[in-house]
Formats: C-alpha cells, structure tokens, sequence
C-alpha cells in the first residue's frame, strides 16, 4: 500500500425501491406538429391528420405520467391511476432507435404493448435497466 493513500471501493447499487416519475417529452409530438404544416400545403388530408395525431401525443404528454416503483410500471391521469403493469409479468422490452428513440414495446405474459416515448427516454431506458433486466 502507498504511504498516505488509502484504497476506497465503492459499490453503486441503483435504488430500485423508490418511485422514479418520467418527465414528459415533447419532441416526437413537437417534429411531427412542425413535419406536417408543409405537408398540409401539398395533401391537406395527410398533414392534417399527422399534425392532429402531433396534437393527440401532445395532450398524452402533458396530461400522463409514468412512474417506476419498486414492483410496477403505473401510469397516471393526473392523480388517478388508469394503468399498472407488474414487472414480474415481463417478458421483454425494447426501445426502438437508440439514437432517436421514438418506441417503447414492452411484451407481459398476456399482451403486447408499444408506447410512442412522450417521456424522458434515458430516465426510462435506466428505470428499465435497473427493474426490469433484459433476460
């Protein structure tokens, strides 16, 4: 051992008991709103409907909440909880375009879910990492 220096080792254990709330993210519903006003000049249909789905993920952001607890991914409407998924029926889960993730598809024992990420993606890919490891 050196003279003077002492040796410290430090584990990093993630605190996978607290509830992790995902801040919302407004930039797929930000690009495809933009994407669709030039869009409306040449198929009016078309850019309309994108920019209406824009509007839609929009309100989603603003209004859902995802939050991470030590057993359950729960979404919220304001305080009301709408939705639980326990991690202990996960099967897999995966996000789509690691550079620009736009997809969440989680697979439970009985369905399938994909979510468009309206949310914090790396909070949510850590949040997932730490509770829910790939098998």
């Amino acid at each position: 051992m050196n003279a003077g220096f002492e040796t410290v080792t430090r584990t990093y254990a993630p605190n996978a008991a607290s509830t992790v709330e995902l801040k919302p993210s407004y930039n797929i519903p930000v690009v495809l709103v933009i994407a669709a006003i030039p869009l409306i000049l040449v198929q009016p249909i078309a850019g309309g409907a994108i920019a209406l789905f824009g509007l839609f993920l929009m309100f989603q952001a603003v209004t859902l909440r995802l939050q991470f607890t030590a057993t359950d991914l729960d979404i919220y409407r304001g305080e009301k909880l709408i939705r639980r998924f326990p991690y202990q029926e996960w099967q897999n889960w995966r996000i789509f375009w690691n550079g620009v993730p736009i997809l969440f598809y989680f697979k439970e024992v009985k369905s399938i879910h994909f979510l468009p990420i309206i949310f914090d993606p790396n909070t949510l890919k850590t949040c997932l990492e730490e509770r829910c490891p790939r098998t």
